[in-house]
């Protein structure tokens, strides 16, 4: 039986921007936490059982619809037909680090990829993927990154436990090509503006090839 709660979720899941928490849900529908839980997950059962091409995830702490993934290729072709810019290999490579080390500094993040990152680190705060968390409680008291809650968005995931379990060290390329399907990056730097490397042996952090 379709009830009204099962429908009110549906309905303001199809009209939010962002991942809805369940208590707001909860709110809305005037029904316990627990069961708008249940609902979701029931929700979640009847769309992959019937073959839909979205599905209901727990992403961020929250719900939202978004593409089944195995209809990423169509989706990815409708996205980016005719669109060739896209994050650097730096870039990435630097996001990859943050999410598994965080939290992290600066120097930290240097000494890992053996280049400056001041440039790219800029890059990738300015698209809200990653953003200062805390400080250092050493000498200096370095600034500590992390990354967003839109890095959780963008890749479906409800919180940084669901990450895939790495080695101890730097991720490999799998990982950085992974972390750039699930992104799809896309933010062209404003008119003008160039975000070229400003030292020695660091790559590009505009979207370019790569």
């Amino acid at each position: 039986m379709i009830t009204e709660a099962r429908r009110a979720v549906e309905a303001v899941l199809m009209a939010a921007v962002e991942p809805v928490e369940p208590q707001v849900l909860a709110q809305l529908t005037e029904i316990p936490v627990s069961e708008v839980e249940a609902l979701c997950t029931e929700l979640a059962e009847d769309y992959e059982r019937e073959g839909r091409g979205f599905v209901l995830a727990r992403v961020a702490g929250g719900y939202r619809f978004q593409t089944h993934p195995d209809l990423a290729p169509y989706v990815e072709r409708f996205v980016l037909e005719g669109q060739t810019s896209r994050l650097s290999n730096a870039a990435l490579e630097t996001l990859a680090i943050v999410a598994y080390k965080q939290p992290v500094s600066r120097a930290q993040l240097s000494a890992i990829r053996g280049v400056n990152v001041e440039s790219t680190l800029a890059t990738l705060e300015a698209r809200g993927y990653v953003e200062e968390v805390g400080h250092d409680p050493g000498p200096g008291q370095a600034i500590l990154y992390g990354t967003t809650r839109r890095f959780l968005e963008q890749m479906g995931l409800d919180s940084l436990r669901d990450l895939a379990p790495l080695a101890e060290f730097v991720p490999d390329a799998q990982v950085v090509e992974a972390l750039e399907r699930g992104l799809h990056l896309r933010v062209d730097p404003p008119a003008g503006e160039s975000e070229m490397p400003q030292h020695p042996g660091e790559q590009p952090d505009t979207l370019g090839e790569g």
